[in-house]
């Protein structure tokens, strides 16, 4: 097999304003391209954040994503971004009004982490 890297990751969002101002003007993300697609009923979004790559797409009629604190479910646990401090992108998030989890260490790597959620409640963790 001749796997080189991975090319995206596609996530399911309910609120076209809502999921592109998180990813877009919070998170940082550009858009690459969107396309509508009526016999869907749904929008593509493809963004970018240093070379990784995520495909958004809207379905307002999408189920909800069972919330915390439910068991754990087979498929997407989270995403993580890498950030310089937990602690100011903690304070910088909270400015923005995100609640986050309390900040710990991650019992393998000793580095600072914690999570927080996008609209549709996928959880997304921040690592330094």
């Amino acid at each position: 097999m001749n796997l080189t890297k991975v090319h995206h990751i596609a996530i399911i969002g309910s609120d076209y304003e809502e999921s592109c101002h998180f990813y877009v003007d919070i998170l940082g993300f550009r858009v690459i391209r969107e396309n509508h697609r009526p016999e869907r009923r749904d929008w593509k979004i493809d963004l970018e954040l240093d070379g990784c790559e995520l495909e958004l797409f809207i379905k307002p009629d999408a189920p909800p994503r069972p919330q915390y604190p439910q068991p754990e479910t087979a498929g997407l646990r989270h995403l993580a971004f890498r950030v310089e401090s937990v602690e100011e992108t903690v304070q910088e998030l909270h400015r923005l009004g995100i609640e986050t989890e309390p900040i710990r260490t991650d019992d393998f790597t000793g580095e600072k982490m914690t999570f927080f959620r996008d609209p549709d409640g996928l959880p997304l963790e921040i690592h330094e």
